[in-house]
């Protein structure tokens, strides 16, 4: 069972949930236990850091390979099998499973659509997973990328996203893909491995523009197709932590990880949290450092994001007993926020949670229980399109 209690005090907004593994390893456990989930407010106090740096730009010799950039064009029918997920409570489930043509095992880690068409989506994950729709997310069929198959990496696509007609998708090992055609065609940057940390996430911020970040801190802008990066903080999270050992912040004496999560929000404010989950850590644009934050109580961070109303959620592991919530004895791994109002939360094996007054009360939705898959992304591309990634090929697509 989980519990919720709604506290105030600033702006952090806390959910908590039972689990202790981080949500790309996380491990369900058969035993039903007592769970917790509760919201409150909090200040985020902010540091005053001043030293190490990072290079303030990477020029197109130090960031991109000499190789010239390959772009394919790939055709393919779009294939895929759309059934209704059962629910055990007839008329509750708003959601529907969408069977994709990839192989066991893949977790899906990401998903994004074409503004300027709402049927146009990609969808990726491991083993170098990448799916493309033309019909809303109905149908899925799969996209090769013939410059990335001819190595002997596995990639990890981590991250997409699009802003009009330009599209950016970065992975593991480094590998940086652009389209300026809606993802008709696939051009791809070779990066030097100067970058600090593995590229975990990407935003599209204008023409020829993105953002992206590593899993160690580094935040790099470009603003001409990816031909400069601009360093937008001085140094990365260890150096921060390096030199804040005294200021109080639990954990960072020892902090010897990268980051276990991170979340950008729509004026481009960034939290993470660390591996150990132990402690958080907050940026916004004009920054320089990275504020690393405590955590409210001696609990696992599990995950945090960004509320509707500009607020943040924080998953963490603790125990009360307010507002019950049946979980069957399973951790929440992620929130995404269809309104101000509405919310869904998704965690190990297949659960599902609807709030419709921001989070005081939570109702299960039995959508997914018979799906052997843990949740751990909720996406809303707006507020009628909406999708859950999980392992295993799980993709659940919002039906309102």
């Amino acid at each position: 069972m989980v519990t919720l209690q709604l506290l105030t005090d600033w702006s952090i907004q806390t959910l908590r949930a039972s689990s202790s593994s981080p949500p790309r390893r996380y491990k369900s456990s058969s035993a039903v236990q007592a769970l917790s989930t509760r919201a409150c407010l909090h200040h985020n106090p902010q540091s005053k850091p001043t030293t190490t740096s990072l290079p303030s730009s990477l020029s197109r010799r130090h960031l991109i390979a000499d190789t010239a950039a390959v772009s394919i064009v790939v055709s393919s029918p779009l294939i895929g099998i759309s059934k209704p997920a059962k629910s055990e409570v007839g008329g509750l489930s708003e959601w529907e499973r969408v069977f994709l043509p990839i192989d066991p095992g893949v977790v899906l880690l990401d998903i994004a659509f074409v503004p300027d068409d709402p049927n146009h989506g990609f969808v990726l994950g491991t083993r170098q997973t990448l799916l493309e729709t033309k019909d809303g997310g109905k149908t899925w069929a799969p996209r090769s990328i013939p410059s990335a198959e001819d190595e002997d990496f596995n990639y990890r696509f981590n991250s997409i996203s699009f802003n009009g007609k330009e599209g950016w998708i970065v992975g593991k090992p480094a590998i940086l893909l652009y389209t300026s055609d809606a993802g008709d065609s696939w051009g791809r940057i070779p990066l030097s491995n100067q970058l600090p940390g593995d590229m975990v996430y990407i935003k599209a911020t204008g023409e020829k523009s993105a953002e992206m970040v590593t899993d160690e801190g580094a935040i790099y802008v470009t603003s001409n197709k990816g031909y400069n990066w601009r360093a937008a903080v001085q140094e990365t999270v260890s150096a921060t932590l390096n030199r804040t050992v005294s200021s109080g912040i639990s954990g960072a004496s020892y902090y010897t990880g990268t980051f276990n999560t991170v979340n950008r929000s729509p004026d481009g404010s960034y939290v993470a949290v660390s591996s150990r989950g132990n402690f958080y850590l907050t940026w916004q644009p004009g920054q320089p450092y990275w504020q690393p934050h405590n955590r409210s109580v001696a609990r696992r961070i599990q995950n945090m994001g960004w509320r509707a109303d500009g607020g943040l959620w924080l998953l963490i592991t603790e125990e009360f007993e307010e507002i019950p919530v049946q979980s069957r004895g399973f951790g929440i791994l992620d929130v995404g926020y269809r309104s101000q109002d509405e919310a869904w939360a998704a965690g190990g094996s297949g659960i599902l949670l609807r709030t419709n007054n921001g989070g005081k009360t939570w109702i299960r939705d039995k959508a997914a229980d018979n799906i052997a898959a843990n949740l751990y992304s909720v996406k809303f591309i707006n507020d009628q399109t909406g999708f859950v990634l999980g392992n295993d090929g799980v993709l659940l697509r919002y039906l309102g």
